[in-house]
């Protein structure tokens, strides 16, 4: 794929960029490796300041950062400022947890004084996707770089825009020169990077396929490796729940970032004593959803990220319904220029279709009937993925099976999924494994050595 802006509300080339020569790409390396081992000794004091110069930046330009991932990905430009700011909340987390999440615990052993002490590892490579351009990014890097490390963003070859950005608003913070750089490349030279001596280890935000290949790299040469994967988040509510409160939140939790996000609802799964009230209202609401110029404050739904993304999702909607599935709205892209899909709405899902099995990135909704929460809990976790659940109860019993029951690493009652910088981000099964954010997030890439000191 070229590394390219291209609108996808419009189809239109907006620019174009060289990607990096095998010689350029060894200079990059060579500096952060150089960076990390003064960067290393930095106090969390230094960090911090830098840290918290990045939010102010952000906050300042978050309409211009917003723009970009408007521009590049189609995000609506209401949400696009939202992750600009949320980026901000992000790094100040972390410039003023850090220090406390990576101070040396004391252990009694009957040693004159054991400890663990956390220790940074070197340059981490990061592998983001488009879909969240700064989120995705900010929230490895800032826990990264108050860990000590340094990091190598090779980011989606559509959202190079963006990638620059982030490098560019971490170096005016103070960050210094290599301690951030964004590598203008394909995937090809992504298995060599993981080969060099120099990389410490990698995380990778993106599909299954691209963790399985990123994975099986980072085995071969024993290197710590972060995966957050796909999901087909489940959404069940039941009959105690506020139907209207989950309807209305289920649309949102569905078509936010344009249906494109790997903890959006993708599988709605109704007790059949509300579902035809369920089904009718949230029908309405997808059908009344506006839809156009992902730079219009009022649209909210915008393109998705290119022409390729459309023909898939068309084409695993289509086998889904000739497998038998009932279209109750949508089902086909739309007749206008750029990548849009109609907001739709599957029922009657069969087993062997692509919307039982297989995570939907787009505006599609599949909605499951069950008897009981027995059923509600079979249904959910007959996935290969396990990212995040939401699941709508007022019962405390029901409450109790959804948390210990759902085969997810995050489970939101009366809440739609979503990341906070405050808790750990990250699924189970094939969604991948490690996490991001929170203070386990800040342990996945630092050396937790013991020292006893007899």
């Amino acid at each position: 794929m070229a590394i390219a802006t291209i609108n996808p509300a419009t189809g239109e080339v907006v620019k174009t960029f060289e990607p990096l020569s095998a010689s350029e790409l060894e200079k990059k390396i060579q500096l952060a490796a150089t960076t990390f081992q003064t960067y290393r000794r930095t106090s969390f004091a230094e960090r911090s300041a830098k840290l918290l110069r990045a939010a102010e930046i952000l906050e300042k330009e978050k309409d211009e950062c917003a723009r970009l991932m408007t521009l590049e990905m189609g995000k609506p430009i209401k949400a696009a400022v939202g992750e600009a700011a949320k980026c901000a909340s992000g790094c100040r987390y972390y410039a003023e947890n850090a220090a406390k999440f990576l101070a040396d615990e004391m252990v009694k052993t009957g040693a004159k004084r054991s400890f663990i002490r956390y220790l940074p590892i070197g340059p981490v490579l990061a592998i983001m996707p488009w879909n969240f351009p700064f989120w995705q990014v900010f929230r490895f890097a800032a826990p990264a770089l108050m860990a000590g490390n340094v990091g190598l963003l090779k980011h989606a070859s559509n959202v190079p825009q963006c990638a620059l950005k982030i490098e560019e608003i971490l170096l005016r913070a103070g960050f210094p020169e290599g301690a951030f750089q964004t590598l203008l490349i394909g995937s090809g030279p992504v298995d060599g990077i993981l080969n060099d001596p120099r990389i410490a280890a990698a995380t990778l935000t993106g599909s299954e396929q691209a963790g399985i290949q990123v994975g099986i790299s980072a085995a071969k040469r024993i290197k710590k490796v972060v995966l957050e994967l796909g999901g087909s988040d489940p959404f069940i509510v039941m009959a105690s729940a506020d139907v209207d409160a989950a309807v209305a939140t289920a649309v949102e939790a569905r078509v936010q970032n344009n249906g494109q996000s790997c903890i959006a609802a993708k599988r709605f799964i109704v007790a059949e004593k509300i579902a035809d009230d369920f089904e009718e209202k949230f029908v309405a609401r997808m059908q009344g959803l506006r839809i156009g110029d992902p730079f219009d404050e009022s649209t909210q739904l915008g393109p998705l990220a290119n022409p390729d993304a459309v023909t898939t999702l068309d084409a695993d909607v289509k086998k889904t319904i000739s497998a038998g599935a009932r279209v109750l709205t949508g089902g086909h892209p739309l007749n206008r220029p750029g990548s849009f899909y109609a907001p739709t709405v599957l029922t009657d899902i069969p087993k062997n279709s692509p919307a039982y099995n297989e995570e939907f990135f787009g505006p599609v909704a599949s909605i499951f009937r069950v008897k009981n929460i027995d059923e509600a809990i079979q249904i959910a976790n007959d996935s290969r993925f396990g990212l995040g659940a939401s699941a709508w109860t007022n019962d405390p019993a029901e409450t109790e099976r959804f948390i210990n029951e759902l085969e997810a690493g995050m489970v939101f009652l009366n809440k739609m999924v979503a990341s906070d910088p405050r808790v750990p981000f990250g699924g189970v099964k094939q969604s991948g494994h490690g996490r991001e954010l929170g203070v386990h997030g800040i342990h996945e890439f630092v050396n937790i050595k013991t020292v006893w000191i007899q």
